[in-house]
């Protein structure tokens, strides 16, 4: 089952029917040795450090991930609301956290 997320309060052309709690996704990531001293040179020199970027891109899928694995356990079409948070826990280790309102949708009956 698919489910649709959304950073929108509602789905266009649907309509809430449930309201099923908060969902939430998290992880904690750090980067080995190697790649976090060849990111530390790279301040030196200023830009991008795509040893950090990849990280946490592969941080937000899997914290997305488990956000849309507790939607689906309550039987949600859709994760209204959907905000993501990163927080600093030790040096080169950061948490990532998705959140959002797990719902049950029906289409509109409305016409535009």
């Amino acid at each position: 089952m698919k489910v649709l997320l959304t950073t929108l309060d509602a789905v266009p052309g649907h309509r809430v029917v449930q309201v099923l709690g908060v969902v939430k996704g998290s992880t904690v990531r750090a980067k080995h040795l190697g790649k976090d001293l060849l990111a530390g040179l790279r301040t030196l020199v200023g830009g991008e450090i795509p040893e950090y970027t990849e990280m946490l891109q592969e941080a937000r899928e899997q914290a997305e991930q488990r956000m849309v694995e507790a939607a689906r356990q309550l039987g949600a079409d859709a994760v209204l609301g959907v905000r993501y948070a990163t927080a600093s826990v030790m040096a080169g280790a950061a948490e990532i956290l998705v959140y959002g309102t797990a719902v049950r949708l029906e289409p509109s009956r409305e016409r535009p």
